[in-house]
């Protein structure tokens, strides 16, 4: 699965440009693959044989690694957090369809999924597994980030990332000097700034000064689109041709092409996943979000 690198930069005027991570692989776009290449690295160097991973019901998460396991020869198990419900959505029958065992988990247990208690059930009923947390949110997910600004070939001031787990811009300000500007899509997720410093710290040794976490525009939390971030999405894709994935990425454009989020300077924004198919979400009220 070799993903189409460096990913294309595209002007869209005003001073703002867009890094097209979501072009890089039809199954692994964005920062998808850049988080979960060097787990399957570190899976197949460990000799595992399978891999176990988390993830919602219309996970992209569980979507790519259900394909990259396929394509690698490896099995996967995907658990998903909630209730079973027949017949499947499209996201978890395209898992299925690439061979993942699929497992449900009461959303209590599922937040503890990281506990060793809880995995260590899983890893008893499932088998032996290479276990990649929620997402590809761990050391090797920040450093498949790092490498992100480099192909950036142009002058800029301000690189902007949408933010979930804090993943992606770890890596992402490890790998520049520039000015780094998370937009959270979460609402009252404070607890992201410390998550992202000691990320840093466990991943590279320090923590860089280069990054903030803005949380303006979570526009009202995870997975919302109330009718000004869909109108916004609309008007972007009838001006540019392609609509924006709702959960993470128009949330960071919004930030920048209406919020005023680095005004009057050179921004690069980058896009990290695939707009989801009118199956997998809905424009208004609450989207099913499907970019863990």
């Amino acid at each position: 699965m070799t993903p189409a690198l460096p990913s294309p930069l595209h002007d869209i005027g005003g001073g703002v440009l867009l890094k097209r991570d979501d072009l890089i692989h039809p199954l692994l776009p964005g920062n998808k693959w850049r988080k979960l290449h060097l787990n399957l690295a570190a899976a197949e160097a460990a000799g595992a044989s399978a891999l176990l991973t988390f993830g919602g019901a219309y996970s992209n998460h569980l979507r790519a690694v259900a394909a990259a396991g396929r394509a690698r020869g490896l099995r996967t198990v995907g658990v998903v957090r909630g209730e079973e419900h027949a017949p499947l959505n499209p996201s978890l029958a395209f898992c299925a369809a690439q061979g993942m065992e699929l497992s449900y988990l009461d959303r209590a247990s599922y937040r503890r999924k990281d506990d060793p208690e809880v995995l260590a059930a899983l890893l008893d009923r499932h088998g032996p597994a290479f276990v990649v947390p929620e997402g590809g949110a761990n050391a090797d997910g920040a450093r498949g980030c790092v490498p992100i600004a480099a192909e950036i070939d142009v002058p800029y001031d301000l690189l902007v990332c949408p933010v979930g787990t804090g993943t992606t811009l770890a890596g992402l300000a490890h790998g520049t000097t520039a000015e780094v500007a998370g937009v959270c899509v979460l609402k009252g997720a404070q607890y992201l700034d410390e998550r992202i410093a000691l990320l840093q710290r466990e991943t590279f040794g320090e923590t860089g000064g280069n990054w903030r976490v803005d949380h303006r525009f979570h526009h009202g939390g995870f997975a919302k689109t109330p009718a000004e971030l869909a109108d916004f999405a609309a008007d972007f894709a009838a001006e540019h041709g392609w609509r924006p994935e709702p959960v993470y990425v128009a949330k960071a454009l919004y930030a920048v092409l209406r919020g005023g989020l680095g005004a009057g300077r050179r921004v690069v924004v980058l896009v990290t996943g695939l707009a989801p198919s009118t199956e997998r979400s809905t424009v208004s009220g609450v989207s099913r979000p499907n970019h863990c």
